[in-house]
């Protein structure tokens, strides 16, 4: 597909040398890994994520998938996933583009569209088939990266197309069912929102059920359903990877990274950390500032 060569090379003129970055357009972020790497736990938003080279293993929980160049993975909540690229070189690195999606602009598209959500449950993490239009598409949201003048005028227009595209693909049914607010997937993405907003503050689960429009109870079990995690669960990794990207990132001691995130007490917290990365905090972040497999990607 000659499409997807000219995707990679718009990936690989705006791409950091390693891992991944935001782009002058919203909701657009580059990725590059020039080895294999170390799985990552991390929170990948709503998104849909096109390889144009190279192949990444994604899980959560139990469930796995693998996509590359010829299929593309779509997440349709927030979810706590393990990553890591298995086919990437120097001569021939992972090339990756994510594209965060737009619950309001799919809501509106599936108005003008005269569609409704489906009622059943749908899976929220899957892989589906490139299709030739959707790499197009995605080519030209991408080449305006080169005329930085274009992107107000022309994004949000191939960005709908984008939209319409998946919409009427295979996996419509999940995407209509994503911007549905009366269903569980719904009120579950309300709830994780809730949870990101304030994730360093002690969680009450009766106000996440208040946002989300459901029981103490029944939030419980369909956001462990859903995200493989309870609402803790997922708050505590949220803590613990910003703790992690505080060290990493802008030189912050553990103490103070644990304290930023909400820990009151150092010692849990030094023992959640290693429970979810391997390592104590300090032995953890040394290690990934001596190694070359920990790149952010999706």
């Amino acid at each position: 597909m000659r499409r997807i060569t000219d995707l990679a090379a718009s990936i690989l003129r705006h791409a950091p040398p390693s891992g991944m970055c935001g782009t002058a357009m919203p909701g657009l972020s580059v990725i590059r890994a020039d080895r294999p790497t170390v799985p990552v736990p991390s929170v990948y938003e709503a998104s849909i994520c096109l390889i144009a080279q190279g192949a990444k293993r994604v899980s959560l929980g139990e469930q796995t998938v693998v996509y590359d160049a010829s299929r593309y993975l779509l997440v349709s909540v927030d979810l706590p996933l393990v990553g890591h690229v298995i086919e990437a070189s120097p001569d021939a690195p992972y090339l990756c583009c994510k594209i965060d999606l737009d619950m309001a602009a799919l809501a509106d598209l599936m108005i003008a569209e005269g569609m409704s959500a489906p009622k059943s449950d749908l899976p929220v993490l899957a892989v589906y088939p490139v299709e030739p239009d959707l790499v197009d598409a995605a080519c030209r949201l991408l080449e305006l990266l080169d005329r930085p003048q274009a992107i107000a005028a022309l994004a949000p227009l191939v960005q709908r197309e984008i939209l319409y595209r998946l919409l009427h693909g295979p996996h419509g049914p999940l995407l209509r069912q994503m911007s549905a607010a009366d269903n569980r997937l719904g009120q579950i993405s309300r709830a994780i929102a809730t949870i990101r907003r304030s994730f360093h503050e002690q969680l009450r689960i009766d106000d996440i059920a208040e946002a989300a429009g459901m029981s103490a109870s029944s939030l419980h079990a369909h956001f462990k359903a859903i995200t493989r995690m309870t609402p803790l669960e997922y708050q505590k990794q949220l803590r613990l990877q910003e703790a992690r990207r505080l060290m990493l990132a802008e030189g912050t001691t553990a103490g103070a990274a644990g304290f930023a995130v909400g820990y009151e007490s150092q010692s849990q917290f030094s023992r959640e950390y290693r429970r979810l990365f391997g390592a104590p905090p300090r032995r953890d972040i040394e290690r990934l500032q001596q190694t070359e497999d920990f790149v952010e990607t999706v």
